[in-house]
């Protein structure tokens, strides 16, 4: 079930799916109790919903007939893929050999002489070893055929995405 709420405090209007117990407004950060919410259109269908929820917002521009005029999102949706030039039209038309791209990112995803990628091998040390630090886990990478600034960039990027602590130099897989 998709509902479209609005927020009484700044007249934000979302689409909530199911039936929360509390919805917060994307817009102001109001936190309320999902049934206090003002409830314009529930329905099953999400296209629906954003179909409503985007005619509300023109009309509040004095957009509605114009609008109107406008096919629906799963219309829309299928034009998507014959819009703007696909990948390879845009990389040759760059100057850029789209061959040469495609390998390049084969040769990435294929990652190490063990099979794994590149980023599943800095995982890997950081099981294997005992007390991984930067140094070791970029050794037991580059053993792999892993760059050493590919691993140094993995896991800063693990750390920030909470998937690695880093403590004293020392790294540990959460």
């Amino acid at each position: 079930m998709y509902a479209v709420v609005g927020c009484g405090e700044c007249s934000a209007l979302w689409i909530v799916e199911g039936r929360p117990q509390t919805s917060q407004c994307p817009r102001c950060g109001t936190t309320r109790q999902y049934e206090k919410r003002r409830q314009f259109v529930t329905t099953d269908d999400e296209d629906h919903a954003r179909e409503v929820r985007a005619s509300m917002l023109a009309n509040r521009q004095d957009l509605g007939d114009a609008f109107a005029d406008l096919d629906s999102f799963a219309e829309m949706e299928s034009y998507v893929d014959d819009a703007g030039v696909d990948d390879e039209t845009y990389l040759e038309a760059s100057g850029i050999d789209a061959a040469e791209v495609a390998a390049a990112g084969e040769r990435s995803e294929a990652g190490t002489a063990s099979g794994q990628s590149r980023k599943e091998t800095v995982r890997q040390a950081l099981r294997d070893l005992d007390t991984p630090d930067e140094e070791a886990v970029v050794a037991y990478a580059a053993e792999r055929g892993v760059p050493a600034e590919y691993t140094r960039t993995a896991l800063e990027k693990l750390v920030r995405a909470g998937e690695v602590t880093e403590n004293r130099g020392r790294y540990r897989l959460v």
